[in-house]
């Protein structure tokens, strides 16, 4: 560890694929909470206000994905499959063998992943705004980031987080940043109903009202997880989707309390599969 970041947390960095992978852990007990924060925000931003609250009685560990927060960028493309690599590296450096885990967003891609991937490592999942297959976004977010430019984000919390942690704070770095997530995932077809319907973790889905992400879709990954039930007569299942009401994909995780409570209900849940 090379530093304490607050009370009762530490930070490291992890040799994972030819980079220095930036991370935290706070709290302790219970199975761990891996989290993983969405395209061009960082743990920080993206978690912060979240962090005391999952980490009270809990250990989390957090991490800043390729080329976002203090974690290094290296010459490769930004796709789920690589993040996933990233993931499952750091797992085996702080030799933790199984999380529960709430990714956002390209986070929410990559938790989805590994539930799909490598089950042994999920206990519980928690994905927030994210589709399982493309023609459940909207598509106005993606090329927004298509387009987007350093000149775009100019004096927004984004780029100056940016340029005050980044191990390469410039704007040529940030500009290359954006046009890999410009690039995410380009032509990936996401995932079958049947790989869906087959993970085994109990999973918990978010999404905002006015999200990226359709409502519709969203219902139907809560029904290919068991959802959409007359819970009375058939028991509530293991899976469940709450959606946040006045709520944005960009700020899909602003209001905290709301966030923390269906988190924090659904991981102290008992464990049914």
């Amino acid at each position: 560890m090379d530093q304490q970041a607050t009370a009762g947390s530490e930070t490291g960095y992890a040799p994972v694929n030819g980079m220095q992978m930036y991370y935290e852990l706070h709290g302790a007990g219970g199975t761990p909470l891996l989290l993983l924060h969405g395209g061009l925000f960082d743990i920080e931003q993206q978690f912060g206000a979240l962090l005391p609250g999952l980490s009270a009685g809990r250990r989390v560990i957090a991490m800043d994905f390729q080329g976002h927060g203090r974690t290094s960028d290296i010459d490769r493309p930004l796709n789920t499959r690589d993040l996933a690599s990233d993931v499952v590296g750091l797992l085996e450096h702080l030799e933790v063998r199984e999380v529960d885990i709430f990714g956002f967003s390209v986070g929410g891609a990559v938790a989805l992943h590994l539930a799909v991937n490598r089950p042994d490592l999920i206990r519980k999942l928690i994905v927030s705004s994210v589709s399982f297959r493309p023609d459940g976004d909207r598509g106005e977010n993606s090329e927004a980031v298509a387009a987007m430019t350093v000149d775009m984000i100019a004096g927004t919390p984004m780029e100056e987080r940016y340029l005050t942690v980044s191990p390469h704070p410039d704007r040529e770095h940030l500009q290359g940043l954006l046009d890999k997530l410009g690039r995410y995932d380009a032509g990936a077809t996401g995932w079958s109903d049947d790989a869906v319907r087959g993970i085994a973790a109990p999973t918990l889905i978010t999404v905002g009202d006015c999200d990226m992400v359709k409502l519709e879709h969203a219902v139907r990954f809560l029904q290919l997880r068991g959802g959409d039930v007359n819970g009375d007569f058939e028991g509530v299942p293991a899976s469940q989707l709450a959606v946040f009401p006045g709520t944005t994909h960009f700020f899909g995780l602003a209001k905290t309390g709301l966030v923390q409570e269906v988190v924090t209900t659904f991981l102290d849940s008992p464990l049914f599969r």
